[in-house]
């Protein structure tokens, strides 16, 4: 009858609608993950390069430090050797 194929045009017609919304929230949602993702990849590419920096100055203290025990005069004077020190790299800094 004509009023069940106008209601079948209506239903799909309506259908179409609905998976065109759809289709369109998935893309949007999907665009969405993109985007969170390039953000996660700039913010772990920045941490990474903070990481090399910071390990850099590491190794760099470090060095320092060790070139200090070297010729510090608290930690090679032979009379400190039996006295316990609260702190050796502190006592060594200015005042």
């Amino acid at each position: 009858s004509p009023e069940d194929e106008d209601r079948k045009v209506r239903r799909r017609e309506k259908n179409r609608v609905a998976a065109q919304r759809s289709r369109k929230k998935q893309t949007q949602k999907a665009d969405k993950l993109h985007e969170e993702y390039e953000c996660l990849e700039q913010e772990n590419t920045t941490l990474r390069r903070e990481i090399a920096k910071l390990t850099g100055e590491l190794r760099h203290l470090s060095e320092a430090l060790k070139e200090h025990e070297k010729m510090c005069p608290l930690l090679l004077c032979p009379v400190n050797f039996g006295q316990v020190r609260p702190d050796p790299v502190a006592s060594c800094l200015p005042r």
